[in-house]
């Protein structure tokens, strides 16, 4: 790890880091944020840091309208500057005094940056926008599912128990989820596309239940091939935009 580089770049946003630490034990974390924008809206520009993620990535992420947007673009207003702390649970982080000084963490996450220690949190940001979804629908839903619960499925995949992100119980079928978000191309989404191809005829051809697959991101847009090619044996494939009118047809 080089140790000068990360003390280096806590540095550079130093002055910012302690603004914020005003946040810190705020009950009403909304007021503080509204009080400290009137004074320097700038010093927001340093919150993206604080999950791990650097501005210059340019990562994206979901604003409550399940609306795909910049991280960045979250700190352009109070409001979504709220937003962005309540939904990444730092509002929590602040209140509960978890942590008790900006700049000394920041060292911390970027000791965790320059290491590649950072867990990529997309796929769960993804969840959350699905999770969204399906309860502002009012479809019932149950996460991290195992096969084994499905006694035909766990013998038609003839591997080890699988786990499904969601599970959707409808009186005429049993729709089996998984989700993902790419916001880079490589191989991993080639092996994904393939790897779903294999697993949805295997579940599809056990009576009452679907495979779903939810997908976004701009790093399709270099494995367009992938995504088209699966589509032949995914025959229910969705983007956050198609998964909705989908989700209406559950209610029906």
């Amino acid at each position: 790890t080089d140790f000068a580089k990360c003390h280096a770049n806590v540095n550079k946003i130093a002055m910012r880091l302690n603004a914020l630490n005003y946040l810190i034990g705020k009950d009403d974390i909304a007021a503080a944020v509204h009080d400290l924008w009137k004074e320097n809206p700038q010093v927001f520009t340093t919150l993206d840091i604080l999950i791990g993620v650097r501005a210059k990535d340019k990562k994206l992420s979901f604003n409550r309208e399940s609306e795909i947007q910049l991280i960045e673009e979250f700190f352009t207003s109070a409001e979504g500057v709220v937003e962005f702390i309540q939904d990444t649970g730092l509002e929590k982080v602040f209140r509960n005094k978890q942590i008790t000084n900006l700049v000394d963490y920041v060292f911390g996450v970027e000791v965790g940056l320059d290491t590649n220690a950072r867990k990529n949190r997309s796929g769960h940001i993804m969840e959350e926008r699905v999770a969204s979804i399906l309860t502002k629908a009012n479809v019932e839903f149950r996460q991290e599912v195992y096969s084994r619960e499905f006694p035909e499925v766990y013998q038609a995949l003839g591997v080890d128990s699988k786990r499904f992100d969601f599970v959707v119980e409808t009186p005429a079928k049993t729709y089996l989820m998984e989700v993902n978000f790419y916001s880079g191309g490589g191989s991993k989404l080639n092996e994904v596309a393939r790897a779903y191809a294999e697993l949805a005829p295997k579940v599809n051809a056990c009576e009452g239940y679907e495979f779903v697959w939810v997908t976004d991101g701009k790093g399709w847009e270099s494995a367009k091939g992938k995504l088209e090619e699966a589509f032949y044996t995914i025959p229910s494939i969705y983007n956050l935009t198609t998964f909705k009118p989908f989700v209406d047809t559950l209610r029906q």
